[in-house]
This record gives structure tokens, C-alpha cells and sequence, in this order.
């Protein structure tokens, strides 16, 4: 039997706010047991204290646990919570909910999901092969799950080193890749994105040398958040298939730099939507389900030859700068604001840029 795939756009009030994605469950528009993943916009710092984001996988897996009959362990292992901190400028806290179902309807070439999780790391394998290996296994794992024909995005949720986990290992005489915890973000996401390079073939082999330091290898459809609030990786992989059923659909393409408007045109117009050479009309705009794009301040501390300071700002961290520039040249194309936009963006598009992906709904 085909399957669909529904995604629900649904703002927060706080980290906290559950209280949309009840109302749908209580509707009827939505059934809980169909949840297979939900990604947050939270307004934390996106930094390795951000605690917005285990904040909000708390106040969802107590919510979902007394519509499945389940602890709330049980379901935060079953549903990939991948919350994303950070919603500087003017950036909407939101989150966004997608489920699966069977359909008697027949399959007409749709939006596909896929979701898998890898197997809990040891904080010395964080940032390193056995990181690469394990997710491309899991994506492997996904892609098959959805029956994919292409793949147009790959969010992963990924762990970070704390200075508890990090003298855990210490004390088993392990090494860990970094001690310092927030770098252990961008080789956590790097080595998580150049696992789904790995598995879509995008490049052919990565040694533990090239995590966070060769620009030159990445994945175009990879999208990677670190956070304290896991040990494993979580991974959603969306694309379209011959084999489901639904009116929507996905496209992606690769901004080359933090302005890349074009780009984004790229990724609407590849979905079916119609900037018209700017900002999307309301009625277009109305049928963008969701914008998901990463953003990263380039090394060279230029954008097309001009000076920027996001990587010298000792008072807000480079990637709130970065979020709030692509989350406003995105928000200027689509004109919304509740926008997907996720910083660090290592092995994540080239330096400077990042993968762009457009979920909307189709008139026909």
C-alpha cells in the first residue's frame, strides 16, 4: 500500500509550547502514532549550554507519551526530535511536525521520509570515523525505509562533548577528538555530515584528518545540528518517490554564499513555486510548507571580496550572526519568517554557503 507524508508547520510561544501540535492531535488533523519526526526552531543561544532545545524535547515526549500509552523515553526513541537553537533576527520559533500513513490512494510521485538513528556513541568516537561510519549506515538504512527515488535533504540531530563526558572517557584511558566543548559541535556535525556524503556517494572516503578541516569535501544535502541533549545521532532524510502518494513535493540546491539569492530561487522554483524574480506572491508563499537551509560565517572572513566580522565578534557567537543573515536574505524570497535556518554548517555546503531545501504543496 503507498504511503503519505504530511508535514505541519506549527509556531511556539516558548521552547515549551506544545500546545499547537495538541490542538492538531485533538482535531483529529493529526494522529500521534503517525509522528515519525518533528524538528524545532528553539530561541535559545544554539551554543553548547542551550538548553532550550532538551527543553522542548521534554515538553513533547511528556505530551506524546499520554497520546501513545508510552513513557516518555520510549517515545523521544521512537520519534527523531531534532531541535535547532537559535532564531536570531527576525527568525519564528516553530516547529515542524511530519508524519507517515498508509493510503488506499495510488502512488503518483510525492514527498518521501525516511527516519533511522545510529547506536549511542562514546564521547571519543564523536568527531571522528566511527561517527562518518555509523551515520552513513543509518542514512543507508533510511533511504531504503522511504523507497527513494532522489534525496533532497538529510537533517541529523548529533551529540557534542561536555567536560563530564569528556573525563568519563579520560577515566577509561580513551582520547578524545577536542577538549574544547564547543568545537566538538562543528566535528560532531562535520563528521555527521560527511556521513551522508558518504552514503549518497557524494565523496568516497574521509579520513579522521579531514573532519572540520577540508572544506573541499561535502555533502549538498546535509543539514547538521549538535546538541547535549543526545548520545546518538537521529537522522530524517527527505525526499521524493515513485511509491507514495500526496501533493507534496521537495527540491534543494546549494547557496554558495550567505547572499546566494539565487539559490533559494532555485530551490522554490525546483518545488514549483514562483518567486517571480524576488519575493514569492502570498498565494505562493501560502503553499511553501517549509524552508530548511544552513548557515555558516566562511573562513576567509569575506563575502564576494568584502570584509565581514561574524568570526571575530568575541561578544555574539559567529554562528547567531550567520543564522540572522540567511534567515533574512530567505525571509526577504519567501517573504516568512518561520523559517528553518540551522547555523554551523561544516561539510555542509562549501565554506561560506549551504544546502537550501523547499517542501511545498502542488496545485495539481
Amino acid at each position: 500500500m503507498p504511503r503519505i507524508a504530511a508535514v505541519h508547520r506549527i509556531p511556539m510561544r516558548h521552547p515549551g509550547d506544545v500546545s499547537g501540535l495538541a490542538a492538531l492531535l485533538d482535531a483529529g488533523t493529526l494522529r500521534a502514532e503517525e509522528i515519525v519526526a518533528i524538528l524545532g526552531k528553539t530561541e535559545g543561544n544554539g551554543c553548547v549550554n542551550d538548553f532550550t532545545r532538551a527543553y522542548a524535547v521534554q515538553a513533547l515526549s511528556v505530551m506524546l507519551a499520554g497520546r501513545l500509552a508510552a513513557t516518555p523515553e520510549a517515545v523521544a526513541a521512537r520519534v527523531a526530535m531534532v531541535m535547532s537553537g537559535g532564531t536570531e533576527g527576525g527568525l519564528s520559533p516553530h516547529f515542524l511536525v511530519f508524519a507517515v500513513a498508509d493510503t488506499p490512494a495510488p502512488a503518483t510521485g510525492a514527498l518521501a521520509i525516511g527516519a533511522a538513528f545510529t547506536r549511542d556513541f562514546a564521547p571519543e568516537e564523536i568527531g571522528r570515523a566511527a561517527h562518518v561510519e555509523a551515520t552513513a549506515e543509518a542514512v543507508r538504512t533510511a533511504i531504503a525505509q522511504a523507497v527513494l527515488d532522489d534525496v533532497h535533504y538529510v537533517q541529523v540531530k548529533c551529540p557534542l562533548l561536555t567536560s563530564e563526558r569528556i573525563a568519563a572517557a579520560e577515566a577509561r584511558g580513551a582520547t578524545v577528538a577536542t577538549h574544547d566543548t564547543y568545537a566538538s559541535m562543528g566535528l560532531s556535525r562535520g563528521a555527521s555530515a560527511l556521513g551522508v556524503a558518504l552514503a549518497l556517494g557524494e565523496i568516497a572516503s574521509i579520513p579522521d584528518a579531514a573532519i572540520g578541516q577540508d572544506t573541499t569535501l561535502f555533502s549538498g544535502v546535509a543539514s547538521c545540528s549538535a546538541g547535549v541533549e543526545l548520545t546518538r545521532n537521529e537522522i530524517v532524510v527527505l525526499g521524493n518517490s515513485r511509491a507514495w502518494s500526496g501533493n507534496l513535493t521537495i527540491a534543494h540546491a546549494v547557496m554558495q554564499d550567505a547572499i546566494d539569492l539565487p539559490a533559494i530561487h532555485a530551490a522554490l522554483r525546483g518545488a514549483g513555486l514562483d518567486p517571480a524574480g524576488g519575493q514569492l506572491p502570498p498565494a505562493e508563499a501560502a503553499r511553501l510548507v517549509a524552508l530548511l537551509a544552513k548557515a555558516e560565517p566562511s573562513s576567509t572572513g569575506r563575502i564576494r571580496g568584502q570584509r565581514h566580522i561574524m568570526n571575530d565578534d568575541s561578544d555574539i557567537n559567529a554562528t547567531r550572526h550567520a543564522r540572522a543573515l540567511v534567515g533574512g536574505v530567505a525571509a526577504a524570497a519567501t517573504g516568512r519568517t518561520d523559517l528553518f535556518i540551522s547555523g554551523g554548517a561544516e561539510h555542509q555546503g562549501p565554506d561560506g554557503g549551504g544546502p537550501v531545501a523547499v517542501i511545498a504543496r502542488r496545485t495539481a
